[in-house]
Parts: structure tokens; C-alpha cells; sequence
């Protein structure tokens, strides 16, 4: 642990001197400071190569350019118009507005957009193994240099290049447009931007950075999902209309009574009790109406791969495709707790459960069977059920088991890696493999 604390540190300040090096050297920079690099570990020997000459060549040629990163770029105002959600794989464009309140024009100059710091907590990178780090060498896996950048590259939800500016008129305002696509689901927050303004010789960035901070929630990525022809069946829902609109079978309003002890406040009446002089409250009607389940495997035992991702994007996926304008659909899943987020009959939408799932992470610290217990309670209300797996074992066969005993029609898709060998699930259960989901989906 002691290796790999001091191995996290290393790691740590070296990727800070990579977002540097990026940041001030231009493309033709970064390559002019690889050749230098080059050239020191070949010029040495002055006897045997000419390479000492292109290493000061080059370190001359570098030094120049560097002072004028000492220059003062000019503080331009900044502005980020922002969606307020985009969804994973798909490009989204917002707005790049700066402002110059000088009395001259600005001109070559270069927006560089700061995002959140990618780089891992030491908890999370003690703790979060790389996708088949078991194949990896001894030493890889003692010092985690192969962790680190899979950590790194996946918490970065997002790449987005050099916005070269047109001129910026005195007095005025310029507008830009980013399109950019998000490669993850997650909150994307933006820090803030940094004004830059390359040297004559295009190898060194002068920047300044501004205060411009914003974010959005990147949705989930979601496939095309067939009608699985879920029973439709009602189900009696205690409760009844406060629950729903009005959509059902009975009226919302039922009577008037006398206030009991344990009766909601919302529900008091209170014209009524003004009237008479003692609380009253409204009376509904329970009713049945249909209610599906989507239940969501958040149970990951090792590294979080791509297979929860998938399995997330499917549960997206459904719960877009099951009709709610009649129906309620129930979210469940297990993080530090467990939960349930229901949507349809006006209790809550469909883009509220994408915004959930959206901040869906593994569950590492409890068992299967605290979803287990969350199906067991509400199951008695459920028309129907999607149960959205990451494994097929003992546990799982088990909650599959028990809605099928108890008469819910459950439909079962089991998210498998990519050229995973098919195991013996019996029929219906669906294997959905990653790279391949919308053909999966397509076949049900």
C-alpha cells in the first residue's frame, strides 16, 4: 500500500505536467519539445551523431518562443451557454460568448475550455481495478501506471479541441459554436476557460484563464427498444389516486370524513373545518391500474467495465420505451441504499429516471440481496417486471425465481462482456452482449 501511495503521487503531479506541457505548447510545440527530447538522449556522444546540434538548435528555438508566454494576453469577458442535459455518443453544441471591452480589436486568439480535474482520488485508485488487470505483468500490477490512465481516460467524459477565435471587435461581443460529443453519462462541469494567444512562431501559448464555471448532466446512451409485451394486467395500488391523474377506474374524489390520527395533512379539508369547527379530510378511492418494474443490477464485483455501462444504457433504453401515460414504472435499484423512482400517471417523467440513471454508480459494499428485499416489498403491486442483470448466478436465479412464483411476468436480460462464452440460462432469460446491444435488443 505504501508503494502504490507513493506511486499515486508520481503519478498524480506527472499527469499535471502532461496538462501543462498541452496546455502551453502548441501542436507544432509538442512536437518540436518530442524532438528535443530525442535529440538529448542521442547527442551525448558528439564524436558519433550531429544530434547536439539539433538539441540546440531546437532548445534555442523553444527558449525564444517561451518568453513570450510572458506577455499579457488581454482579460476578455466569457460566457458559456449550456444545455441543460446531452446524452452519451451523441454530439450536442452550445455557446461561446466573449466579450471585449476594450478599445481595440483582439485578434489570433485561441479559447482553451478547463473541465473538472480527471485525475482519480487515491481511495478510488486503490480500490477500482482496471478490466483484466489479472493478465497484466508483476510490476504493472504492483505500481498501477495501466490503472492510472484507464482511470483517468474514463473519467474524462469529454475531449474538446483549440477554439481559434474570429477577431473580437472593441466594445462588442463574439459568438462561438462548440459541437462536441460526450463519451460518457455523468455530470460534465466546466471550471472555467483560458485565453490563449500563441507566439510568432506558433510553438508556446501566452494564456490567461477566466472564471466561467457551468455544467450539464450527460444522459445515458440508449438503444432502439422493442415492445416486449408486458402483461397488462392491474394490480391494486394502496393509495389510489394520490398516486396517479386522473386516469383509472374510479373518481379521484371519494368523501368527506371526520380527521382520524394518521391521516396525511395534505389531505385535510380545510374550508370544511372551518365550516364545522373540527379537522376534516378528503377520502380517495383505491384503485388498480398497471405498474411495471425495471429492475437494475448494480452489483459489480470487481473492475467496472464497460458491461455496467451497457447495462445502465438498457434500463435508459426501457425506460423509454414502456408506456407510462397510463401506467406507473418503477425504477429499483440498490446504491448506498436502496431505491425506488417511480414515473408515469403524473407522479414523475421519463427524463427525471434518465437523470437518475444518469448518476447511477456500482454497488460494491452491499449484497445482491438488498434488491432482492426491495423487489419482495413492492412486488405484490407489479403488472410486470425488466430485470437488467450483470451476472447469472445463485442470487439472481433466485429474485428471477420468486417473481415468476409469485405470478409477475418478468422479462430477464443478462449483460454479458464482449465474446463472452454462453453459459447454460435457461429460456427466457436474454443474453445481451457489449459491443452488440442493439442486436440483442433487436432479437427479443
Amino acid at each position: 500500500m505504501r508503494l502504490r501511495r507513493v506511486a499515486y503521487r508520481q503519478f498524480r503531479a506527472f499527469s499535471a505536467l502532461q496538462h501543462l506541457a498541452r496546455r502551453r505548447l502548441t501542436p507544432a510545440g509538442q512536437l518540436a519539445a518530442a524532438a528535443l527530447l530525442a535529440a538529448a538522449v542521442m547527442g551525448p556522444n558528439t564524436r558519433l551523431t550531429v544530434a547536439y546540434q539539433v538539441f540546440a538548435f531546437l532548445a534555442a528555438l523553444l527558449a525564444l518562443a517561451a518568453l513570450w508566454a510572458f506577455l499579457p494576453v488581454p482579460r476578455l469577458g466569457v460566457r458559456r451557454v449550456l444545455p441543460r442535459l446531452a446524452t452519451a455518443g451523441e454530439p450536442f453544441t452550445y455557446r461561446l460568448v466573449v466579450a471585449n471591452p476594450g478599445r481595440a480589436a483582439e485578434q489570433g486568439l485561441t479559447v482553451l475550455e478547463d473541465l473538472e480535474d480527471p485525475r482519480p482520488s487515491f481511495e478510488e485508485f486503490a480500490s477500482s481495478p482496471e478490466p483484466d488487470e489479472a493478465r497484466r505483468n508483476r510490476f504493472d500490477r504492483a505500481v498501477g501506471w495501466p490503472r492510472w490512465a484507464w482511470l483517468v481516460e474514463r473519467r474524462r467524459r469529454v475531449v474538446i479541441s483549440p477554439l481559434p477565435l474570429d477577431p473580437v471587435p472593441p466594445g462588442g461581443a463574439l459568438e462561438a459554436r462548440v459541437t462536441v460529443t460526450p463519451r460518457s453519462r455523468g455530470r460534465l462541469a466546466f471550471t472555467g476557460a483560458t485565453l490563449s494567444r500563441p507566439d510568432p512562431l506558433g510553438l508556446v501559448r501566452a494564456c490567461v484563464p477566466m472564471e466561467a464555471p457551468g455544467s450539464l448532466l450527460v444522459l445515458p446512451r440508449r438503444y432502439p427498444a422493442p415492445a416486449l409485451g408486458l402483461a397488462s394486467g392491474r394490480r391494486y395500488q394502496h393509495g389510489g389516486v394520490a398516486l396517479s391523474t386522473s386516469v383509472g377506474d374510479s373518481e379521484e374524489f371519494q368523501s368527506l370524513r371526520e380527521y382520524r390520527p394518521g391521516d396525511p395533512p395534505r389531505r385535510i379539508h380545510w374550508r370544511s373545518w372551518a365550516h364545522v369547527g373540527k379537522p376534516v379530510v378528503r377520502e380517495y378511492q383505491d384503485e388498480f391500474f398497471v405498474r411495471h418494474g425495471l429492475i437494475l443490477d448494480t452489483f459489480v464485483a470487481g473492475a467496472e467495465g464497460p458491461r455496467f455501462e451497457e447495462a445502465v444504457s438498457v434500463a435508459a433504453s426501457f425506460a423509454c420505451s414502456v408506456e407510462t401515460q397510463e401506467s406507473l414504472l418503477d425504477l429499483m435499484f440498490v446504491g448506498p441504499q436502496a431505491y425506488t423512482f417511480t414515473a408515469g400517471r403524473g407522479v414523475g417523467n421519463v427524463e427525471r429516471m434518465l437523470e437518475v440513471l444518469a448518476c447511477v454508480r456500482p454497488c460494491r459494499d452491499r449484497p445482491f440481496a438488498a434488491l432482492h428485499r426491495l423487489v419482495v416489498e413492492r412486488h405484490a403491486a407489479l403488472s410486470g417486471a425488466i430485470c437488467v442483470l450483470l451476472e447469472w448466478d445463485a442470487p439472481r436465479r433466485a429474485l428471477v425465481t420468486f417473481l415468476r412464483a409469485a405470478g409477475v411476468p418478468s422479462v430477464v436480460l443478462h449483460v454479458v462482456d464482449e465474446g463472452a462464452a454462453g453459459d447454460g440460462r435457461p429460456d427466457g432469460v436474454h443474453r445481451l452482449e457489449v459491443g452488440r446491444i442493439a442486436e440483442g435488443l433487436r432479437r427479443l
